[in-house]
């Protein structure tokens, strides 16, 4: 399969904030994932990049976007409430731009987590699951569940795909919100990465097995997900 150019969009935040996009949406794409970048890096950084290429191989269409202070050029992320109704714009530019796909959203780090804080505010229109590549449950050395408590909120199915040496998710932790969260929650876990799914060379895989065989689990999820019937409301 040829490479599938990012296309640039602009989504508008209200009437007076605008950030950018990039859609990159494959020929019979079967669904689109929304996907919000980390609170350090924005959507253009490798990992994301490369996320979105290998979706689209697998026939997921991904919006990639910028969260405001990320356009700025600003290192402090957005308060909560401008992180969501950026997460809510750019659910809306999907649904605009490929109105005939079923939507995931969710994405790396912290953007996972602003996206999970909307939706259980309020659902995100047509969103069928939420999907986290790194789950940040509590800052690095600090184990708690305390960000995780939103959760039982989200009524959709979730997805954490999370590696087993992440500094910001500590599976003493992280195991039990996931069980308390019961059939709605699917974690899955990288032996030996870290919160950027990097691997140490001792591990025996590289970097860009892990992140093959998570867009793998995504892609069958995502999948299972589509063709589930869905719930009344």
């Amino acid at each position: 399969m040829s490479a599938v150019i990012a296309k640039p969009i602009t989504i508008a935040i209200g009437s007076d904030t605008q950030v950018s996009g990039l859609l990159q949406a494959p020929p019979g794409a079967r669904a689109g994932y929304v996907l919000a970048h980390g609170a350090g890096a924005g959507m253009t950084h490798p990992f994301m990049a490369a996320v979105a290429a290998d979706l689209a191989e697998r026939g997921i269409a991904t919006l990639r976007y910028q969260f405001p202070y990320m356009e700025r050029g600003s290192r402090r992320p957005d308060p909560p409430d401008v992180a969501q109704a950026t997460v809510r714009a750019a659910v809306a530019a999907a649904q605009r731009a490929v109105p005939e796909l079923p939507l995931i959203a969710g994405g790396k780090s912290f953007g996972g987590r602003m996206t999970s804080q909307a939706q259980a505010k309020a659902a995100l229109p047509g969103v069928r699951g939420l999907a986290f590549l790194g789950f940040p449950l509590h800052p690095a050395g600090k184990p708690s569940a305390d960000r995780a408590e939103h959760l039982a909120e989200v009524k959709i199915p979730m997805l954490l795909l999370q590696g087993t040496r992440d500094a910001l998710a500590s599976l003493d932790q992280l195991e039990p919100v996931c069980a308390a969260l019961g059939k709605r929650a699917t974690l899955k876990l990288f032996e030996a990465a870290d919160h950027s799914f990097h691997v140490p060379p001792r591990s025996g895989r590289t970097d860009a097995q892990i992140r093959a065989d998570m867009l793998d689990t995504l892609t069958a999820w995502i999948d299972a997900i589509v063709k589930a019937p869905v719930p009344a409301r």
